[in-house]
């Protein structure tokens, strides 16, 4: 059927249709109709009451059908409108002739070829309604070969542009409180089919009181067309488009005065879009070709690209910026085609215990490149995985991974610290594995571990071509078990400390960061033994009692005692036990009274092991109950 010749195609808005919608979903379409499908049935399965959602879809001259079937669906599905306008180059004049129709209290823009997440909508309105949010950003993902610009982690209620990761993505797709967009006059530039939406996402965020993040669900799918034809991936003219970014970042430069926090948003600049071209789209150039592009970015670099932007930049980028800034176009290709068409050399470390990007030219005499472009050395971090964490005859054994990309890791060894006090325990260390044995009994370096909760870290070396004689790298971090770590792992239990005496020792992970941490407490106090100790008591016919209690005991010794107690507030009753031991380190005691004093009475285990003694509560079956024993004296014999 086809479209409609006039600019509106609109469906009549539903009986109970609330006069202003919460939001107002804005959705440039463009010869996408093989998307269009899959794009606005996410917009019509949101969670959100769909009588607050509207939705404005904006056909931009479209040739494949897309008009139409905008049409038959805006027939099918209230508070659907279709606008129509001629093609206008670009996303957006389309994402600003929606926003002039809009009428809800927040505007999203999503593009046609993308989806929602189900509850994107209500989960980002909502955030926006509880923080007074100009922007909310959701979490993006991306699909079918597109990855997601920005990998959101932590939903936060309010966060600064310069120290959250949500400049990195000036990209369309937030919500927007569409009164703050109004009341700064924020519209698209129209015409540009890449980078339209800069100066849009730029402006918004440096100028929004209230930015936040849903990080917690999956708010925007980014897909990838399986004709390679989104804008991203066309062809450019390059010097044009790196004029544009100049007024671009001279926009940015307007709103940040110079300093470091100018300098964190250049960053981002120089990342995306000053530095990007260089690469396949630079060299497919021939030599005038490239030397126009470098002299088109060479102002910006001039500019914009303080010490400190370079200094923060990647080796590969950072030459770029430098051979830009010097005018080395031979230099220049060479870094390009180590990208581009090889790939780079292996980093090594220098004889200065400096680290460097293995690109070309380095300390070559004829090319004027200093060391410094090429160091990567504050970029070096471990990258480890706590795999495994067991105890065995009251050693810890732990197993993991280990690496300082791009070096090899030669050496690693398990730090325990404890305020200034630091103990080294070696791992054996093969193949990027690693496996270390922390014994209480020894770990204090060949001596005793006193008592007390000790953090765990882990040490990586790597050596240059001169081997452990020369210089090394050495990095450190906290051990983090993976998650889905086995409960039992982190169950206190006695160990042995050689002339020391038993203690309980126990495995723990701080707060928030969750990091690995050992408790010894001869005590026993912090961290009781017996988490799972639950009992009964039962009466017989005659009055006899029987109390039987059950508890896993892990690392308990063999001549450890057990015995089963009864305490009031003045008198404690040791009882005559016997103990069970069961599968593993679970034991069973039981104790049998034919009489004992009146009384009610609460049950505990007493657990003697050496020098180590702890009275344990016994709970009742629920887990939560003390378990009691009352007593009416000494009963009567039987006649």
């Amino acid at each position: 059927m086809p479209a409609p010749d006039d600019l509106t195609a609109a469906s009549a808005p539903g009986p109970d249709a609330p006069t202003t919608p919460a939001v107002s979903v804005i959705v440039p379409v463009h010869n996408t109709l093989r998307y269009l499908d899959r794009c606005l049935d996410s917009v019509f399965a949101q969670t959100l009451d769909r009588r607050r959602i509207e939705v404005i879809a904006v056909d931009d001259g479209s040739t494949d059908g897309s008009a139409e079937r905008l049409a038959e669906l805006a027939r099918r599905h209230p508070g659907l409108t279709v606008l129509r306008q001629d093609a206008s180059g670009g996303a957006g004049r389309p994402r600003n002739t929606g926003l002039d129709h809009a009428r809800g209290d927040y505007v999203f823009f999503l593009d046609s070829d993308d989806r929602l997440g189900p509850e994107a909508l209500e989960r980002l309105t909502r955030m926006a309604d509880r923080c007074g949010s100009d922007v909310v950003c959701g979490r993006i993902v991306g699909a079918e070969g597109r990855a997601a610009p920005v990998d959101l982690r932590t939903t936060s209620d309010r966060v600064s542009v310069f120290d959250s990761p949500v400049y990195w993505s000036l990209a369309a797709y937030k919500l927007f409180r569409r009164s703050f967009l109004e009341e700064h006059g924020l519209r698209f530039v129209e015409g540009r089919l890449l980078g339209e939406d800069l100066p849009f996402g730029s402006t918004a965020l440096l100028r929004a009181k209230t930015v936040s993040v849903v990080a917690d669900h999956d708010c925007y799918h980014l897909h990838g067309r399986d004709d390679d034809s989104n804008a991203s991936r066309q062809d450019t003219d390059w010097c044009d488009y790196l004029g544009y970014i100049g007024t671009v970042l001279d926009g940015v430069a307007a709103e940040v005065p110079p300093g470091a926090e100018r300098d964190k948003l250049m960053v981002r600049h120089f990342h995306g879009e000053i530095l990007m071209p260089f690469g396949a789209a630079y060299l497919a150039r021939d030599p005038a070709g490239r030397q126009r592009m470098a002299a088109a970015a060479r102002p910006l670099v001039e500019r914009y690209g303080t010490d400190r932007v370079r200094a923060a930049l990647p080796p590969g980028l950072r030459l770029r910026a430098h051979c830009l800034r010097a005018g080395l176009d031979d230099a220049l290709d060479a870094v390009v085609e180590a990208d581009t068409a090889r790939q780079p050399g292996p980093p090594h470390l220098g004889d200065d215990g400096r680290v460097y990007a293995g690109y070309p030219l380095f300390r070559d005499p004829r090319h004027a490149l200093p060391d410094a472009c090429y160091d990567l050395t504050d970029r070096v971090v471990v990258r480890q995985r706590l795999i495994r964490r067991r105890w065995a005859g009251g050693v810890l054994h732990l197993r993991g991974t280990a690496a300082l990309p791009p070096l090899a890791a030669d050496t690693v060894e398990i730090q325990l610290r404890r305020g200034g006090t630091v103990h080294h325990v070696p791992a054996h260390c093969s193949d990027g594995a690693w496996h270390a044995a922390v014994d209480p009994a020894t770990a204090a370096d060949g001596e005793l571990l006193t008592d007390g909760t000790w953090g765990l870290k882990i040490v990586v070396s790597a050596h240059g071509a001169a081997g452990a004689a020369g210089p090394a790298l050495r990095r450190e971090a906290w051990l983090v078990p993976e998650e889905g770590a086995d409960e039992e792992e982190f169950a206190p239990r006695i160990v042995g400390r050689g002339p020391a005496g038993p203690s309980v020792a126990a495995l723990f992970l701080s707060h928030p960061h969750g990091h690995l941490h050992l408790d010894l407490d001869r005590a026993g106090d912090r961290r009781p033994l017996g988490a799972d100790l639950h009992g009964t008591a039962t009466r017989g016919r005659f009055g006899r009692a029987a109390l039987t209690a059950r508890l896993t005991l892990p690392g308990c010794p063999a001549d450890a005692e057990l015995g089963l107690i009864l305490r009031d507030a003045t008198r404690t009753v040791a009882l005559r036990t016997t103990v069970e031991r069961g599968a593993g380190d679970h034991r069973t005691v039981r104790s049998r009274l034919r009489r004992g004093p009146r009384g009610t009475w609460r049950v505990a285990l007493r657990v003697t092991a050496g020098a180590l003694s702890q009275e344990l509560p016994v709970r009742a079956a629920d887990g939560r109950t003390p378990l009691t024993l009352t007593l009416p004296g000494t009963p009567r014999p039987p006649r």
